[in-house]
């Protein structure tokens, strides 16, 4: 097997090098709005976001903001095939503006631009970021009534272009190659995730002719993509990330069989991607050995509890609970290629130890 990475270096609001109704899922975090540290960035996107920062006017300033985004969201709407599945990772934000506290929903907002256009509303999935380090005394400490909940949770908005399901062929092999096992299903599919650990969204600044890396990223921890890419997605579908940051979506990718697309204005960030990528075939191989571990162990659970599984993997030497996952089937990194800004991974079989 062999997949295809390519990534453009240009704002996403305009997709030209993508193919309407082609793209088979999102997995993207964008710059969250009212989130002080990305004012700057929406700022340079348009000029009158700073003038309603400046005056107080903070909801003119959040869906100012908003609206830069709905020209990345217009382009997800074309490029998406009927469908397919947008997921999208925000954060809510909190600030305080002329001495005056309160939220700014974003995953509200998001949601109604999506349902508005067309695309179905699916449930969602919140996972804890400690990495926020919430106050927990924020307003009036141990005192009632004027203290404020902390926000320490984001949201994965999860969306469907239109009202009919992805078609794909009976029996069709690289669906049923691409299955999980039947205890991932029951965690991935719950609508919280507790056992993710958030990114830092503070970068390095790199000195030099080249000027300074943007000191934030919408950074993500891998387990996420890479969840939300098995879950779906299937073997060789194109996964489009158009804040694309870091590239941890389309390490996932990689690291899951998947073609991906990325777009992002920082050329910069092209570097610490490469460096992350001397580990990419390792991190691989560790992933699919946990994964089978980790299933061998439910397995022998499964067994002490009186219960016996009824279909045996045809791939691997282990039993599994439903016949859907039978042919389950992982890959191995062999190596991979770069060519200006793609990149190419081969791939074969994994055997278990």
């Amino acid at each position: 097997m062999e997949t295809v990475h390519q990534i453009f270096f240009k704002n996403s609001s305009r997709m030209d090098e993508v193919a309407s109704n082609s793209i088979d899922l999102i997995v993207t975090s964008p710059p969250y709005p009212m989130i002080e540290m990305w004012d700057s960035l929406f700022s340079s996107l348009n000029e009158k976001i700073q003038g309603a920062l400046q005056e107080g006017a903070h909801f003119k300033a959040f869906n100012l903001m908003h609206q830069e985004l709905d020209k990345v969201w217009l382009e997800v709407v074309r490029v998406v095939k009927p469908g397919g599945i947008v997921c999208i990772n925000i954060g809510d934000a909190t600030r305080k503006i002329n001495n005056n506290f309160q939220l700014f929903p974003n995953h509200v907002r998001i949601t109604t631009f999506f349902q508005d256009n067309g695309f179905v509303v699916l449930p969602s999935i919140l996972w804890k970021k400690p990495t926020n380090s919430p106050n927990k005394f924020l307003g009036s400490g141990m005192l009632p009534i004027n203290a404020y909940v902390s926000l320490e949770h984001e949201h994965i908005l999860i969306f469907r272009k239109g009202n009919e399901k992805r078609k794909l062929p009976p029996a069709f092999e690289r669906r049923y190659h691409s299955a999980y096992f039947w205890e991932e299903r029951n965690k991935w599919f719950s609508d919280m995730w507790l056992d993710l650990r958030g990114v830092s969204q503070k970068m390095n600044n790199k000195t030099g002719n080249k000027g300074k890396l943007r000191e934030r990223s919408a950074a993500f921890p891998l387990k996420l993509p890479y969840r939300l890419i098995n879950m779906f997605s299937i073997y060789e579908d194109t996964i489009l990330d158009p804040f694309w940051g870091k590239g941890t979506t389309t390490f996932a990718a990689m690291i899951s069989g998947r073609n991906s697309i990325g777009y992002e204005i920082n050329s910069e960030f092209m570097e610490s991607f490469k460096i992350s990528l001397r580990d990419l075939k390792e991190t691989a191989q560790s992933i699919n050995i946990k994964r089978l571990k980790d299933h061998v162990e439910f397995i022998k659970n499964y067994k002490k509890n009186g219960k016996e599984p009824k279909y045996k993997a045809k791939n691997y030497e282990f039993s599994v609970i439903t016949k859907q996952e039978t042919e389950i089937l992982l890959y191995s990194i062999n190596e991979h290629k770069e060519s200006k800004d793609q990149f190419t991974v081969l791939y074969s079989e994994f055997e278990s130890e």
